[in-house]
């Protein structure tokens, strides 16, 4: 697998889609951090490590709108992978956009960790611009 990154995100994209409530894949530092503003931001109910026959695996617990367990909307409109293995995007604090008015997040690698693109203007830190969620 060349991008683990554009993997978790196609697999949590993919589950929503068919109408999942867990997605399991294997676990990576940099895919919990990742999940972990996903989750901070309210995209996903929660998330796990667990570990199957001696591998890391990372459970994923997703998050629909509405009481109907027949027509279930997903919380997640659109997940991006936006830098990605043959063309890196790297972004300035100052150059960091709001996305969907606010009502998404854009996930940055920074200095400071991975975190969402709100908290690197705060802290006026640019980095790897990893995806947009909304």
């Amino acid at each position: 697998m060349l991008d683990p990154i554009s993997d978790m995100l196609t697999r949590i994209r993919n589950a929503q889609r068919a109408g999942k409530h867990i997605v399991e894949m294997p676990s990576s530092k940099l895919k919990r951090s990742v999940i972990k503003v996903i989750f901070d931001r309210g995209f996903v109910e929660s998330f796990e490590e667990k570990t199957i026959d001696g591998k890391a695996q990372l459970e994923i617990v997703l998050k629909y709108r509405g009481d109907s367990q027949v027509v279930k909307e997903p919380f997640i409109h659109e997940i991006r992978r936006v830098s990605k293995e043959g063309q890196r995007m790297y972004v300035r604090s100052e150059d960091i956009k709001r996305i969907k008015n606010g009502l998404g997040t854009a996930i940055i690698s920074t200095s400071k960790g991975v975190i969402s693109g709100e908290e690197a203007r705060k802290l006026g830190v640019g980095g790897e611009y990893i995806c947009s969620i909304w």
